[in-house]
Protein backbone atom coordinates (compact mmCIF):
# COMPACT_ATOMS: atom_id res chain seq x y z
CA UNK A 1 0.00 0.00 0.00
CA UNK A 2 1.46 3.32 -1.07
CA UNK A 3 2.28 6.09 1.70
CA UNK A 4 0.04 9.32 1.47
CA UNK A 5 2.12 12.45 0.84
CA UNK A 6 2.39 14.73 3.01
CA UNK A 7 0.47 17.57 3.42
CA UNK A 8 2.54 21.05 3.19
CA UNK A 9 1.33 23.82 5.98
CA UNK A 10 0.17 26.94 4.66
CA UNK A 11 1.38 30.13 5.19
CA UNK A 12 1.04 31.38 8.82
CA UNK A 13 0.37 28.49 9.95
CA UNK A 14 0.16 28.11 13.91
CA UNK A 15 0.03 25.02 15.83
CA UNK A 16 -1.72 25.69 18.83
CA UNK A 17 -0.16 22.58 20.44
CA UNK A 18 3.14 24.54 20.93
CA UNK A 19 4.00 26.99 23.20
CA UNK A 20 4.07 30.54 22.69
CA UNK A 21 7.72 32.07 23.17
CA UNK A 22 7.71 34.76 25.67
CA UNK A 23 8.49 38.18 24.03
CA UNK A 24 12.12 39.84 24.54
CA UNK A 25 12.61 42.39 27.93
CA UNK A 26 11.78 46.20 26.58
CA UNK A 27 15.14 47.84 26.13
CA UNK A 28 15.60 50.53 29.10
CA UNK A 29 16.63 53.84 28.17
CA UNK A 30 20.50 54.86 27.99
CA UNK A 31 21.39 55.87 31.24
CA UNK A 32 22.87 59.24 32.24
CA UNK A 33 25.32 60.56 34.26
CA UNK A 34 24.45 62.18 37.14
CA UNK A 35 24.34 65.83 37.28
CA UNK A 36 27.16 68.01 38.92
CA UNK A 37 26.35 69.59 42.00
CA UNK A 38 27.12 73.51 41.89
CA UNK A 39 30.02 74.58 44.24
CA UNK A 40 29.82 77.39 46.29
CA UNK A 41 32.48 79.46 45.15
CA UNK A 42 36.65 77.77 44.07
CA UNK A 43 39.43 79.00 46.28
CA UNK A 44 41.49 82.03 44.63
CA UNK A 45 44.57 80.24 44.37
CA UNK A 46 42.46 77.61 42.03
CA UNK A 47 41.35 80.75 40.08
CA UNK A 48 42.78 81.45 36.99
CA UNK A 49 45.44 84.50 36.68
CA UNK A 50 45.25 86.83 33.70
CA UNK A 51 47.95 86.92 31.78
CA UNK A 52 50.66 89.68 31.78
CA UNK A 53 53.46 88.92 29.46
CA UNK A 54 51.51 90.96 26.49
CA UNK A 55 51.57 93.91 29.11
CA UNK A 56 55.31 93.27 29.32
CA UNK A 57 56.19 92.85 25.76
CA UNK A 58 54.72 96.31 25.02
CA UNK A 59 56.34 98.29 27.62
CA UNK A 60 59.49 96.94 26.69
CA UNK A 61 58.75 97.37 22.88
CA UNK A 62 57.82 101.24 24.28
CA UNK A 63 61.21 101.50 26.03
CA UNK A 64 63.03 100.01 23.22
CA UNK A 65 61.92 102.58 20.80
CA UNK A 66 62.45 105.69 23.39
CA UNK A 67 65.97 104.87 23.71
CA UNK A 68 66.45 104.46 20.19
CA UNK A 69 64.77 108.08 19.22
CA UNK A 70 67.07 109.48 22.13
CA UNK A 71 70.29 108.12 20.91
CA UNK A 72 69.31 108.85 17.23
CA UNK A 73 68.31 112.79 18.11
CA UNK A 74 71.66 112.92 20.49
CA UNK A 75 73.41 111.74 17.43
CA UNK A 76 71.95 114.21 14.75
CA UNK A 77 72.36 116.81 17.12
CA UNK A 78 76.15 116.07 17.82
CA UNK A 79 76.27 115.82 13.57
CA UNK A 80 74.90 119.53 13.44
CA UNK A 81 77.04 120.39 16.00
CA UNK A 82 79.73 119.61 14.56
CA UNK A 83 78.83 120.58 11.04
CA UNK A 84 78.24 124.08 11.90
CA UNK A 85 80.79 125.10 14.59
CA UNK A 86 83.31 122.70 13.66
CA UNK A 87 85.57 122.69 17.49
CA UNK A 88 89.20 121.74 17.47
CA UNK A 89 91.12 121.52 21.05
CA UNK A 90 93.49 124.57 22.16
CA UNK A 91 96.74 124.02 21.18
CA UNK A 92 99.94 124.61 24.23
CA UNK A 93 103.47 125.09 23.42
CA UNK A 94 105.85 125.82 25.70
CA UNK A 95 107.61 129.76 24.60
CA UNK A 96 110.38 130.25 27.31
CA UNK A 97 112.03 128.32 30.63
CA UNK A 98 114.38 129.75 32.06
CA UNK A 99 116.48 129.42 35.68
CA UNK A 100 117.18 132.53 37.97
CA UNK A 101 119.52 132.23 40.75
CA UNK A 102 120.39 128.95 40.12
CA UNK A 103 123.02 128.04 42.77
CA UNK A 104 124.28 124.42 43.86
CA UNK A 105 125.92 124.28 47.49
CA UNK A 106 128.04 121.52 49.02
CA UNK A 107 127.89 121.79 52.69
CA UNK A 108 129.19 118.76 55.13
CA UNK A 109 125.45 117.66 55.57
CA UNK A 110 125.30 116.97 51.41
CA UNK A 111 124.89 119.55 48.77
CA UNK A 112 121.77 122.00 47.99
CA UNK A 113 119.59 123.36 45.15
CA UNK A 114 118.38 127.10 45.11
CA UNK A 115 117.01 128.47 42.07
CA UNK A 116 113.77 129.78 40.48
CA UNK A 117 112.03 128.64 37.75
CA UNK A 118 110.51 130.84 34.93
CA UNK A 119 108.57 129.29 32.11
CA UNK A 120 105.92 130.45 29.59
CA UNK A 121 103.05 128.31 27.97
CA UNK A 122 101.58 129.70 25.01
CA UNK A 123 97.80 128.72 24.62
CA UNK A 124 95.91 129.30 21.43
CA UNK A 125 92.37 128.89 20.16
CA UNK A 126 92.29 128.02 17.48
CA UNK A 127 88.09 128.25 16.89
CA UNK A 128 86.26 131.05 15.41
CA UNK A 129 82.55 130.34 16.97
CA UNK A 130 83.71 128.89 20.48
CA UNK A 131 85.36 130.29 23.49
CA UNK A 132 87.36 128.19 26.15
CA UNK A 133 87.62 128.30 29.94
CA UNK A 134 90.21 127.13 32.05
CA UNK A 135 89.89 126.06 35.32
CA UNK A 136 92.37 126.55 38.01
CA UNK A 137 95.73 125.14 36.66
CA UNK A 138 98.00 123.23 39.62
CA UNK A 139 101.29 123.69 37.63
CA UNK A 140 104.55 121.58 38.52
CA UNK A 141 108.29 122.36 36.80
CA UNK A 142 111.28 120.18 37.26
CA UNK A 143 114.87 119.85 35.43
CA UNK A 144 116.40 116.80 34.57
CA UNK A 145 115.27 113.49 32.81
CA UNK A 146 114.98 109.97 34.09
CA UNK A 147 116.77 109.50 37.63
CA UNK A 148 117.75 113.25 37.50
CA UNK A 149 114.81 115.06 37.04
CA UNK A 150 114.68 117.51 40.04
CA UNK A 151 111.26 119.00 41.11
CA UNK A 152 111.68 122.83 41.44
CA UNK A 153 108.44 123.64 42.72
CA UNK A 154 104.70 123.81 42.38
CA UNK A 155 102.11 126.80 42.14
CA UNK A 156 98.57 127.04 41.00
CA UNK A 157 97.36 129.84 38.41
CA UNK A 158 93.95 130.86 39.01
CA UNK A 159 91.18 130.23 35.96
CA UNK A 160 89.91 132.48 32.19
CA UNK A 161 88.25 132.75 29.58
CA UNK A 162 89.93 132.84 26.11
CA UNK A 163 87.80 134.05 23.14
CA UNK A 164 87.73 132.66 19.69
CA UNK A 165 90.77 133.48 17.64
CA UNK A 166 92.64 133.92 20.68
CA UNK A 167 95.96 133.92 21.81
CA UNK A 168 97.30 133.67 25.14
CA UNK A 169 100.67 133.70 27.22
CA UNK A 170 100.39 132.25 30.78
CA UNK A 171 103.47 132.52 33.31
CA UNK A 172 104.69 130.62 35.54
CA UNK A 173 107.05 130.98 38.30
CA UNK A 174 108.08 128.71 41.00
CA UNK A 175 110.56 127.91 43.32
CA UNK A 176 113.15 126.01 45.37
CA UNK A 177 115.96 127.07 48.62
CA UNK A 178 118.31 124.45 49.81
CA UNK A 179 116.73 121.74 48.85
CA UNK A 180 118.91 119.03 49.13
CA UNK A 181 120.40 116.40 46.67
CA UNK A 182 122.96 113.61 46.24
CA UNK A 183 126.40 114.84 45.38
CA UNK A 184 126.80 113.39 42.29
CA UNK A 185 123.84 114.30 41.41
CA UNK A 186 124.43 118.04 42.00
CA UNK A 187 127.58 117.53 39.48
CA UNK A 188 125.21 116.55 37.24
CA UNK A 189 122.71 118.99 36.79
CA UNK A 190 125.72 121.97 37.33
CA UNK A 191 127.64 120.61 34.07
CA UNK A 192 124.31 120.25 32.28
CA UNK A 193 123.58 123.93 33.26
CA UNK A 194 126.13 125.36 32.09
CA UNK A 195 126.35 123.96 28.87
CA UNK A 196 122.45 124.53 28.24
CA UNK A 197 121.87 120.63 28.25
CA UNK A 198 119.96 120.69 31.21
CA UNK A 199 116.07 119.62 30.46
CA UNK A 200 113.19 121.31 31.63
CA UNK A 201 109.81 120.18 32.15
CA UNK A 202 106.24 121.65 32.58
CA UNK A 203 103.73 119.59 33.97
CA UNK A 204 99.88 120.60 34.46
CA UNK A 205 96.49 119.50 35.78
CA UNK A 206 93.29 121.64 34.94
CA UNK A 207 89.75 121.66 33.46
CA UNK A 208 88.99 122.71 30.28
CA UNK A 209 85.44 123.94 28.85
CA UNK A 210 83.97 124.94 25.69
CA UNK A 211 81.38 127.77 25.46
CA UNK A 212 78.49 129.13 23.10
CA UNK A 213 76.96 132.13 22.95
CA UNK A 214 77.82 132.50 27.23
CA UNK A 215 76.70 129.11 27.77
CA UNK A 216 79.20 126.45 29.41
CA UNK A 217 78.52 123.29 27.42
CA UNK A 218 80.96 120.94 30.42
CA UNK A 219 84.34 120.90 31.51
CA UNK A 220 87.17 118.15 30.75
CA UNK A 221 89.54 117.43 33.10
CA UNK A 222 93.26 117.03 31.60
CA UNK A 223 96.38 116.55 31.72
CA UNK A 224 99.06 118.80 29.91
CA UNK A 225 103.08 117.85 29.67
CA UNK A 226 105.24 120.77 28.25
CA UNK A 227 109.10 120.49 27.58
CA UNK A 228 111.45 117.55 27.44
CA UNK A 229 113.90 119.26 25.67
CA UNK A 230 117.01 120.76 26.66
CA UNK A 231 117.49 124.75 27.03
CA UNK A 232 120.02 125.51 23.93
CA UNK A 233 116.94 123.70 22.20
CA UNK A 234 114.29 125.92 23.58
CA UNK A 235 116.27 129.36 22.37
CA UNK A 236 115.32 128.04 18.86
CA UNK A 237 112.10 126.30 19.00
CA UNK A 238 108.53 126.11 21.16
CA UNK A 239 107.57 122.37 21.65
CA UNK A 240 104.08 122.17 21.45
CA UNK A 241 102.64 120.30 24.72
CA UNK A 242 101.03 116.75 24.91
CA UNK A 243 97.38 117.11 26.15
CA UNK A 244 95.76 113.97 27.70
CA UNK A 245 91.93 114.47 28.39
CA UNK A 246 90.79 112.28 31.81
CA UNK A 247 87.20 112.45 31.76
CA UNK A 248 84.31 114.78 31.90
CA UNK A 249 83.88 116.78 35.58
CA UNK A 250 80.97 118.76 36.91
CA UNK A 251 81.36 122.88 36.35
CA UNK A 252 82.33 124.87 39.58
Amino acid sequence: MADKPVLQKPPGYRDSNMATPSPPPPLRPQQQPPPMRKTAGMPSSFRPKPKRGSCCRTCCCCVCITLVLVIFLLLVATAVFYLWFDPKLPIFSLASFRLDGFKLSDDPDGASLSATAVARVEMRNPNAKLVFYYGNTAVEMSVGNGNDETGMGETTVNGFRQGPKNSTSVKVETSVKNQLLDRGLAKRLSAKFQSKDLVMNVVAKTKVGLGVGGVKIGMLAVNLRCGGVSLNKLDTDSPKCILNTLKWVNIQ
